[in-house]
């Protein structure tokens, strides 16, 4: 067996899979088996409340790409949900108790929206953790300036020497007119 890239043979040495958000196009199986249940709960109420879940699950998508993450989903009225990385303020990772069984997780990710909820929530992953350092990475990478590199202390962006520039012409401006009078 040849080993292609570093990364994989880092893994193949600690004897972990190396994780790749990509792989994550829909929720995990055991997400419908969780719907049932839930929808178990309400009894006579049971095709009212699986029907629309049903409907969710069969339907959710999720999609990373460099730039950030898209989740959709909607049979009738088709949502879809973009978030770059840089709008992310937040990510959790939440389970109840039946999620903890099934092996599931959800990942709410906030953003500065205004909203007292998270904007979007993947449901459904088994890789929780790993999903939510992966984002917090891409998030960190993101708030980087455009070269790749990240921002030093002893760097400035070109608003901010424009600034400076100005402030000084206006200093040296007063100083001539305080020696002038």
């Amino acid at each position: 067996m040849m080993i292609k890239s570093e990364a994989e043979a880092a893994a193949a040495v600690g004897g972990e899979e190396a994780f790749d958000p990509r792989t994550i196009t829909r929720p995990d199986e055991s997400l419908l088996t969780y719907y049932l249940l839930v929808s178990a709960c309400s009894l006579i109420l049971f095709p009212i409340v699986f029907v629309p879940l049903f409907i969710r699950y069969k339907t959710l998508k999720y999609r990373f790409d460099s730039k950030g993450v898209s989740m959709s989903w909607g049979l009738l009225f088709h949502t879809e949900v973009y978030l770059t990385y840089r709008r992310v303020q937040d990510i959790h990772v939440t389970r109840n108790i039946v999620e903890r069984w099934l092996g599931l997780a959800k990942v709410p990710i906030q953003t500065a929206s205004g909203t007292s909820g998270a904007t979007m929530e993947i449901v459904g992953v088994r890789e929780a953790e790993a999903l939510r350092d992966f984002l917090y990475t891409r998030m960190r990478g993101a708030r980087s300036d455009e070269s790749g590199e990240k921002a030093t202390l002893g760097s400035k962006p070109e608003g901010t020497l424009l600034l400076q520039q100005i402030r000084d012409a206006l200093r040296e401006s007063r100083s001539r007119e305080g020696s002038q009078a």
